[in-house]
């Protein structure tokens, strides 16, 4: 599966469940430590958990793809899942206002609005 292959189904899992905001940010020119950037959101710690997990399970059981990394997801504020070449990041509403990847990573042609 290629790194364009991996987010669009990471952006339509996440969509399924209802995830806000969907963007992925194409970074490999940008740093070597991944492809993609995969921002999402949930409107409270408990639809960020949900996303989080949702997207591990099927992942995991449909496509045999488990992440090398994942933080905060019990914390429900800001879950990261590192996919190797497909890093995604789960925002609750003010975590994803503070840090505000788009405006650090995207350079107006590399961030794509997911819409299915």
């Amino acid at each position: 599966m290629t790194s364009k292959e991996k987010v669009l189904l990471i952006c339509s899992i996440l969509s399924e469940k209802k995830a806000k905001g969907i963007v992925y940010i194409a970074v490999e020119e940008k740093t070597s430590l991944c492809d993609y950037f995969v921002v999402a959101g949930g409107s409270s710690k408990t639809m960020v958990k949900s996303l989080a997990e949702n997207l591990e399970e099927k992942l995991d059981k449909v496509h045999n793809l488990t992440p090398r990394r994942r933080e905060g997801v019990r914390e429900g504020r800001w879950a990261v899942l590192d996919y190797s070449d497909v890093i995604v990041h789960i925002f609750g509403d003010e975590e994803r206002d503070f840090y505000n990847l788009e405006r650090l990573w995207a350079d107006g042609e590399n961030l794509i609005r997911y819409e299915n």
